[in-house]
């Protein structure tokens, strides 16, 4: 058995869980996965069964940011559809087993695309990055919600409202712990004030992203499975599109927050933003006018976020040392939202 710290998993409780809801007494070895900044993942092979486990991340202070009973209720929904998500194995909402709830889900194998592309990949293999990518979220916000059983999952109408509502919330919580932020404060102002009318409401991510999705190992580029659902919930699809293509770096934005987040799509040969913007409005159907609004909702979300990653990061909760960085990077995003809004 592997030696995890603690305050994570409790490896031997872990053990003797797995072994009484999936049968048989088999070892264990588990691995933490570093690579993100959201909900703490972990490599479990059981036997020769490999799995991932998910749990909330140690002194969260925006716990609905770290909803891992969401993520399984969706993933688990979607297993009857097309959408490409993992396997679901098992929810355990006893915190007592390893000192949070947790589920546990099949592993997907392929990469995940952040700075670099394994050698295969040449420019001449990049286009279809983008394009796997957009499918599969018009895939995604084209769920039926009825037949699949999300169709109580949230509430479609009224989601930027509540998005607006619900992250001004989210920075009250946080900046008592940090600093002041009028930026913040004056994006959310003219987030309110300058609102579009919304499409009609779909399954949404939340987070859907370039490295919150994977990818097969070997040419050509084909996305396997998205991952990290505990955004997802019913509302504004071009909400996702926003926060995708807000991250989707151009050649020309290397520097800064976004750049370091994910800065691969500024290589040779990857689709550019608005090439990814124009695929989903033909392959939806969906009018993409107001799209600024929401890459300026999104890069607001993300601060506050990341604030909240600060609060932990000063508290001395977190050993991920990205979030150290976000000191600088937070203002910088808010300043960011203000020359999108040209505010």
């Amino acid at each position: 058995m592997s030696d995890v710290s603690a305050p994570l998993i409790e490896a031997a409780s872990l053990e003797a869980y797995l072994n009484e809801k999936l049968g048989g007494e088999k070892p264990l070895s588990i691995e933490r996965h570093r690579a993100g900044h959201s909900n703490e993942t972990f490599f479990v092979t059981r036997g020769e069964r490999e799995l991932v486990l998910r749990r909330p991340p140690e002194g969260a202070f925006l716990p609905t940011a770290h909803d891992v009973g969401r993520e399984y209720t969706v993933l688990s929904a979607l297993r009857a559809t097309g959408v490409r998500s993992p396997a679901t194995v098992l929810m355990c909402t006893d915190e007592g087993i390893i000192g949070a709830p947790f589920y546990v889900m099949e592993r997907a194998h392929g990469f995940v695309v952040r700075d670099e592309l394994p050698d295969a990949f040449g420019p001449t293999e990049r286009p279809p990055f983008g394009d796997e990518v957009v499918d599969a979220l018009v895939e995604l916000h084209a769920v039926d919600l009825e037949a699949c059983g999300l169709g109580g999952f949230g509430k479609p109408s009224g989601y930027l409202e509540r998005q607006l509502r619900r992250w001004r919330g989210q920075l009250g919580l946080t900046t008592p712990f940090t600093r002041p932020l009028p930026d913040l404060e004056l994006i959310g102002d003219w987030l309110q004030g300058s609102m579009p009318e919304s499409p009609a409401g779909t399954l949404v991510h939340g987070d859907f992203k370039l490295d919150n999705v994977m990818f097969a190992p070997d040419p050509p580029a084909r996305l396997v499975a998205i991952l990290d659902w505990e955004m997802s919930t019913l509302g504004d699809p071009l909400a996702d599109l926003g926060w995708l293509v807000s991250f989707w770096v151009d050649p020309d934005e290397r520097d800064g927050v976004f750049g370091e987040l994910n800065s691969a799509t500024a290589l040779p040969g990857f689709r550019t933003r608005g090439e990814l913007v124009d695929r989903y409005a033909s392959a939806s159907g969906r009018q993409v006018d107001a799209l600024e609004w929401y890459r300026v909702l999104a890069v607001w979300k993300l601060a506050i976020l990341l604030e909240g990653s600060y609060a932990r990061h000063l508290a001395g909760a977190t050993d991920d040392p990205f979030f150290a960085k976000m000191e600088r990077g937070v203002p910088e995003l808010a300043g960011h939202a203000r020359s999108i809004a040209r505010i």
